[in-house]
């Protein structure tokens, strides 16, 4: 069966998808494993200067796979800045990729400047990027403006500075991630299967860029109806729910609250 790489968004590393990994472990079976890879200069990779373009990620991505021992083709999950990594990937190199699962992301030419950084986000954006060195401030702002499930607030906190303190990602790391998915546009269709997710309350990346992008290539697109742009904290479960039945039947599946 073929490894599911799941690739995080911008200054995001492994274990900030929390229990989302066993999760999906447990649906798509001990047949399919579930490999977690960090972008350079977040998580393991943190010390590493991060490129400034996606192509650069995308070919740090194949060899950080490589040196994991998983074998393609692939199947790739992830979320915003990841999942232009992920498209990148499928289109420069159809042959690795098997299929899609793109969530809460944007690039060009499926979304504007104002729809792919929601014009309502900037000034957070600003306080989070003035602040970068108050580890427990930016991880509140991050935590308000990318998640709507609040029941988990304080612990999701403490987790993340626990994070943030062991591998912490630099300031001009995450300028040239910004300035890398700002850049990214996606040339062409992939040959492969996707399957594209959204939030409807998304308050960081409008979810048009998502629908658009669907259109485009022809996926399925389904959207969440309460999360936030971390949609893998929100609701892992329905990730898993869906992405299951997607799997299995590579056809629109109705989603459910």
């Amino acid at each position: 069966m073929s490894t599911w790489i799941l690739l995080r968004g911008l200054t995001r590393e492994t274990r900030h998808w929390g229990n989302f990994p066993a999760l999906l472990a447990q649906s798509v079976g001990q047949g399919s494993p579930v490999l977690p890879v960090d972008l350079p200069g977040n998580g393991v990779y943190a010390p590493l200067r991060s490129p400034a373009d996606v192509a650069a990620l995308v070919g740090f991505v194949r060899l950080a796979v490589r040196r994991c021992g998983a074998h393609g083709p692939y199947r790739l999950l992830a979320m915003s800045l990841g999942g232009m990594v992920a498209a990148g990937w499928a289109l420069r190199y159809p042959d690795e990729v098997e299929c899609l699962a793109l969530v809460n992301t944007s690039m060009r030419p499926y979304g504007g400047v104002h729809e792919r950084l929601r014009v309502r986000a900037w000034l957070a954006v600003a306080r989070i990027a003035s602040g970068w060195q108050a580890a427990e401030a930016v991880e509140r702002r991050v935590h308000a403006l990318t998640c709507n499930r609040r029941d988990t607030v304080a612990a999701d906190l403490s987790a993340w500075c626990a994070v943030r303190a062991s591998a912490p990602v630099s300031r001009s790391n995450a300028w040239r991630q910004l300035w890398a998915a700002a850049r990214f546009a996606a040339s062409g269709v992939p040959r492969c299967p996707v399957l594209v997710l959204s939030s409807q309350h998304d308050r960081l990346v409008h979810p048009a860029c998502s629908a658009r992008l669907a259109e485009a290539w022809q996926a399925t697109h389904l959207v969440h109806p309460w999360a936030g742009h971390d949609l893998p904290h929100d609701d892992p479960q329905w990730i898993c729910s869906v992405l299951q039945a997607w799997s299995l039947a590579r056809m629109p599946v109705k989603a459910s609250a």
